[in-house]
């Protein structure tokens, strides 16, 4: 499980005294326990794996919102300190699928689901999420659903 390795990378970096690293992965462990706590309202708690993922997504996206943002301020320093942050996230995030992958599963999916045209958009991307949400980036899929689906 994912979440077992990250507490065994904290337990590493603090034998190793890397102290960057502990503390990016303090922050994941927070947002981690922080997201456990909301679940614990919702009437249907998804797999541990796929609620870390989600998690992990989620901070890497903020810190790259914030590096965007550092660059153009012109703190190099800061944007730095945000990249080292996602080095250690995209150590416990799976392989994101490549672009042809995800082309190829947004196809089989619009066929499957027998999309036409753009009305069809929101179920193709809820069934894209639903099947490849932990190894894909959405974003980046809306773009290659609209392309396939014009």
């Amino acid at each position: 499980m994912i979440r077992d390795d990250i507490k065994q990378a904290q337990i590493a970096a603090m034998k190793a005294g890397d102290k960057e690293s502990r503390n990016a992965i303090s922050l994941i462990q927070s947002a981690i326990k922080n997201r456990d706590i909301e679940a614990r309202t919702q009437s249907t708690t998804p797999d541990d794996d796929t609620l870390v993922v989600e998690v992990l997504q989620k901070m890497k996206k903020q810190r790259s919102e914030s590096i965007e943002m550092y660059r153009k301020g012109g703190r190099e320093e800061l944007a730095a300190a945000e990249e080292a942050e996602v080095a250690v996230i995209d150590r416990f995030l799976p392989k994101q699928l490549s672009e042809v992958e995800t082309t190829a599963a947004i196809v089989a999916i619009r066929d499957e689901i027998g999309a036409a045209g753009m009305k069809d958009m929101g179920r193709v991307m809820a069934e894209l999420k639903a099947r490849h949400g932990s190894v894909l980036d959405m974003s980046k899929a809306s773009g290659l659903v609209k392309a396939a689906l014009a």
